[in-house]
Parts: structure tokens; C-alpha cells; sequence
């Protein structure tokens, strides 16, 4: 799909012995957001970690298949990681800010990249915090510890610190299940309109969400990925069996 940023073919992933992706093939397109649903432990989130080689941390992870980032495969020798966690950056499911101000959080990524110029640094923390809808409510507080934040805006903070590395890919880990319904609003908002600017995959427990935000809908299933397609045919006229009973609640 000429529409793509990743293109992916026959990927599989063992841990061991066991074997956590079976023979995926996906197309995740930019401006779109993509949902990964399942039930737990069915492969979305370690899906997810192939994107942006999150998975390298584990010396049992076994990998073979291709995902190609603009048609250039990410796992090949010698490719330069620390440049593809830039292009796909990644938020986590709990807000992980890191113990330091409200500045120095969105401009950490900037600042490891050597950029030093105050002024520069601080229009990319303005932009990212405006992208990430958290400006209005942090602009008189930059100098104060992100960790006195809500779970909400400590959320919203971790994707400006992902927005300030300039990614096109924003890979996004059950980023509402630590939090309250209005929170979860709010990031669901956001979501829909950061997909202007960029790809985004989700993996979420919830199908609500996933009709909510989404634009297309990948079923995984025991390492399996049963059914992708546009979201509203994936939850209204499904192609597979399983996706049906795991969206009509029979399973999961």
C-alpha cells in the first residue's frame, strides 16, 4: 500500500520456545489510526514492540519475517535503532514521567540530540505541550515537578515528550487503562486529532474504544491475526467467526 508506513510480511516471534506471533502480515497506514484488540496475552503488545524494536531487550526474543518501515526492513544488520525510536515513538500504559519539571520532561529527547539553544527548546516544549492539549493547563507551571500532575495530564505529558523527537509513528500501549473515564475522554480527543499528523497503533482492551477512535481494527488471537480491516466492518459485518464472538462478548 503506497499509503503505509509499515509494510508487514510473515512475521514471527518466539520467546523461546514458545511462539508469541504466527505468520503476521499488516499494513499500518499514516493519518489513520490503527486498533490492535484482543484478549489478554493474544499478541497485541508484543506486536507493538516489533514496531519500534522494543523487543531487542529480550535475549530469548526471536524474530523472523519482515517489517519494513518505508520499505527499508527495520531488523536487518546494522540498521540504526535509536533513529527508528525517533521516527516511532511509543507511550506506555501507566504515565511514566520522568522525576524532573513539567520543561525538562518534554525537553529531554530534544536535549539528548544536542540541541542546547533556549529558545528553540522552548518553542519545541510549547508546540509538543500544545499538540498533546496540556498548554493551557501546565503554561505557569513548567518549572514544577511533573510528578504533581493528575494521571490524566502526567498521560498527556508523556505523548508531548514523544511529539517533541518530530515521530510520524506514535505507537500507544492501553494508554487509558490507568485512567478515569473524563481522562480517557480527553486522550481519546487528543488521539483523533493527532492522526492528522501522524500514524498512530493503539492496543486497547476496550472494543468501545477501539469503534470510538479507531479507523481500522486488527483481531489478534493466540499469536494470531484473525481479521484486519476497516473498523466499522470489523464491528458491524466481521469476515471471521472468531472476531464475531469475541466482539458479540461470547469469549475474552
Amino acid at each position: 500500500m503506497e499509503n503505509s508506513v509499515f509494510t508487514i510480511s510473515n512475521l514471527n516471534l518466539h520467546y523461546g520456545t514458545f511462539q508469541a506471533l504466527n505468520n503476521i502480515n499488516i499494513d499500518i497506514e499514516k493519518n489513520k489510526v490503527t486498533a490492535l484488540i484482543g484478549p489478554s496475552g493474544c499478541g497485541k503488545s508484543t506486536f507493538l514492540r516489533c514496531l519500534n524494536r522494543m523487543n531487542d531487550q529480550n535475549d530469548k526474543c526471536k524474530i523472523s519475517g519482515n517489517v519494513l518501515y518505508h520499505s527499508e526492513d527495520v531488523y536487518q544488520k546494522n540498521y540504526d535503532v535509536i533513529s527508528l525510536r525517533t521516527k516511532v515513538g511509543m507511550v506506555f500504559q501507566k504515565p511514566n514521567p520522568f522525576p524532573m519539571t513539567i520543561f525538562d520532561n518534554v525537553a529531554y529527547g530534544p536535549r539528548c540530540q544536542g540541541l542546547k539553544n533556549k529558545n528553540q527548546l522552548y518553542k519545541i516544549v510549547e508546540s509538543s505541550l500544545k499538540k498533546a492539549a496540556l498548554w493551557e493547563e501546565v503554561k505557569d507551571r513548567l518549572k514544577e515537578s511533573a510528578m504533581g500532575l493528575s494521571g490524566g495530564q502526567q498521560q498527556r505529558l508523556c505523548i508531548a515528550r514523544a511529539i517533541a523527537m518530530e515521530p510520524e509513528v506514535i505507537l500507544m500501549d492501553e494508554p487509558t487503562s490507568a485512567l478515569d473515564p473524563i481522562a480517557t475522554l480527553k486522550i481519546e480527543e487528543l488521539i483523533n486529532d493527532l492522526k492528522k499528523n501522524y500514524a498512530i497503533v493503539i492496543v486497547t482492551h476496550s472494543m468501545q474504544q477501539a469503534a470510538r477512535i479507531s479507523d481500522n481494527t486488527a483481531f489478534f488471537l493466540s499469536g494470531e491475526l484473525i481479521e484486519y480491516n476497516q473498523t466499522d466492518v470489523v464491528f458491524t459485518a466481521p469476515k471471521e467467526s472468531k472476531t464475531e464472538d469475541y466482539i458479540t462478548g461470547r469469549f475474552g
